[in-house]
């Protein structure tokens, strides 16, 4: 009795070992279908759906309400240089500026507006609200408008050089901590462009 008894409890133990088994090889061999299964259920359709659109961050929202405001004075100066300018290459220069950034307003708006943010009023160039970025004091702008000829073009490079200096630090830090690719790429253009335009203006002013 004691033997059948043994034989069973064996038998018992066998059997459990060979389901633990079981369930430790469904744990290994199907991690990868369960990590499947949990993907899924973590990245919904919807989910990827949006991925695919786009997600953002903080940072992509702090460029897009940065630079618009920063665009627009960039642009408010480049159209007091296309009527007051001497320079045939500064008034050049400000035709490039106001034809590169006037569209890209335009989508910076158009970006802050999908993500429910709201998009900077009109006027809003105070440079407290984006820390600095090389905007122009209401002083700075008000002595720009009363120059010139000459003193004017010296005036609005030397600004201007400034304003994209601010505008590439903005770019940078959208690059490094942004995640929506296309405010990446933006920021990679705004980069590459205006950094060639502080080289130009240096050069005009005589500074390499």
């Amino acid at each position: 009795m004691n033997s059948k008894r043994s034989l069973i409890g064996r038998t018992a133990a066998v059997a459990a070992a060979g389901a633990a088994a079981l369930v430790l090889a469904a744990c290994g061999g199907g991690g990868d279908s369960s990590a499947g299964h949990d993907g899924h259920s973590m990245k919904s359709p919807s989910a990827s759906a949006s991925a695919s659109q786009g997600q953002h961050n903080a940072a992509d929202v702090t460029f897009a309400k940065g630079m618009i405001p920063h665009h627009r004075q960039a642009i408010e100066m480049a159209d007091l240089a296309l009527s007051r300018a001497e320079s045939v290459e500064v008034k050049k220069l400000a035709g490039d500026i106001k034809k590169a950034q006037d569209p890209e307003i335009k989508t910076l708006s158009g970006w802050l507006t999908s993500w429910g943010e709201e998009v900077p009023a009109e006027g809003a160039t105070d440079h407290s609200m984006h820390g600095g970025g090389g905007m122009m004091t209401a002083e700075e702008m008000r002595q720009l408008k009363e120059s010139s000829g000459k003193a004017f073009d010296t005036a609005f490079m030397e600004m201007m050089i400034k304003h994209h200096e601010g505008a590439v630090e903005m770019a940078e830090a959208e690059q490094t901590d942004g995640v929506y690719a296309p405010a990446k790429e933006m920021a990679g253009r705004i980069i590459t462009s205006q950094s060639a335009e502080i080289e130009q203006m240096n050069k005009l002013l005589g500074k390499n």
